[in-house]
């Protein structure tokens, strides 16, 4: 499973109309931690326009969300979910996207890739990125 290629992806007219149709990004894995990937993609993100939703284990509350420890836990709905964890922990991400049923995007952060999760997202009717940077991608789709 370590350093899969992606075989699954959206292509550039697909990222684009991502970020033209999403609303609500839930971030899973996004630390309280201003210097990681994960805080400042999110903090991009919402400067951007969109409600990010921060999935943590701990906190209370993140870039001023209230912070939830599973995408069960959300109330309403999310378009995105954005995942900033090991590759080994998206399928039970995706299960659990797939299981709200009202997730339109499973976005996997650079390096980030399963292959076996994508397909099932893609499958259960959702659009899947895999291994690119929200924040690089938006920035240069602005």
């Amino acid at each position: 499973m370590e350093c899969e290629f992606p075989t699954i992806n959206a292509d550039s007219d697909e990222i684009r109309d991502i970020f033209a149709t999403v609303k609500t990004i839930a971030v899973v894995g996004l630390s309280p931690d201003p210097s990681k990937d994960s805080h400042r993609v999110a903090k991009y993100l919402q400067e951007a326009g969109y409600k990010i939703v921060p999935v943590y284990p701990k906190e209370e509350e993140i870039l001023g969300e209230k912070v939830y420890r599973s995408l069960k836990e959300i109330p309403g709905k999310i378009d995105m979910v954005d995942i900033f964890r090991k590759p080994a922990a998206v399928g039970p991400i995706v299960e659990a996207c797939i299981e709200r049923g009202d997730v339109d995007v499973v976005w996997l952060q650079a390096g980030i890739v399963n292959n076996e999760a994508a397909r099932k997202a893609r499958d259960a009717g959702m659009k899947v990125v895999q291994s690119r940077c929200a924040m690089v991608d938006h920035r240069n789709l602005a």
